[in-house]
């Protein structure tokens, strides 16, 4: 991809930056790296490790020299919060679809909720929902998926350091789990509601940590658009005076 003429203000990023994100709802983390190359009029800007359309939280975006890291923080454990919905399933395991299978869930106890997260703590084999990115022959198994083409995807290892049951109100259940990269929380979501017998989605998530980088410090798209126009303005002020 050609680059752009880039403004003076541009440089730092172009030399090369890491940009914390708090992704917001709806978009895609492509959305996002997408929306930084045209506000700094930079090409080479990728994304340390997808986020779902409807997940929010901790987006790394890098710039630059800093694209050659990105491997490394997407290795890195990741920390996430949010609900499961208890009594139903749905085919992509979250709100992309209807709720189906609707099971009642009067019966379960805290204690129960509780002692199901033990089979699911450790390293333990997880797979992938067919409605996602990941690959075969090339083509990302969730447009086979939703031509209702069977899908058939292997178990594979993965480690969920820490996986807790912070609040229950029924069918709700909130959660914060910290887990390897690969991990997919709808995939837990699923496993979860069917090891308590009433099934279960991922109702909705955020990402607070990847690694040492917490949601905390991250930006919204709203205020990094404000600081590039404000850098921009003032470069030009400066320029004109």
């Amino acid at each position: 991809m050609k680059q752009k003429q880039v403004h003076n203000s541009m440089i730092p990023y172009l030399e090369g930056q890491v940009i914390l994100i708090d992704k917001p709802l709806k978009w895609t983390s492509f959305d996002a790296v997408r929306k930084i190359r045209y506000l700094t009029r930079i090409s080479k800007v990728g994304h340390a490790g997808t986020l779902d359309p409807l997940a929010t939280g901790l987006l790394i975006v890098c710039t630059g020299k800093f694209t050659k890291k990105i491997n490394e923080y997407m290795g890195m454990e990741k920390e996430y919060t949010g609900t499961f919905t208890l009594g139903s399933v749905t085919p992509t395991y979250d709100l992309e679809s209807e709720p189906q299978d609707h099971r009642s869930y009067d019966h379960l106890t805290e204690e129960m909720i509780k002692e199901a997260t033990q089979p699911f703590t450790g390293s333990i084999m997880q797979t992938p929902p067919i409605h996602s990115a990941i690959k075969q022959e090339g083509k990302p198994v969730y447009l086979a998926a939703r031509k209702g083409i069977d899908v058939k995807l292997e178990p594979r290892p993965v480690t969920i350091y820490a996986f807790e049951i912070v609040k229950i109100a029924l069918p709700v259940v909130h959660f914060r789990v910290v887990c390897s990269t690969g991990t997919y929380i709808r995939s837990l979501a699923n496993d979860f509601g069917a090891a308590l017998g009433v099934g279960g989605y991922m109702s909705s998530l955020r990402r607070t940590r990847i690694g040492t980088f917490h949601v905390e410090d991250a930006e919204t798209m709203e205020s990094f658009e404000t600081k590039i126009k404000t850098l921009t303005a003032s470069s030009e002020g400066e320029t004109n005076t």
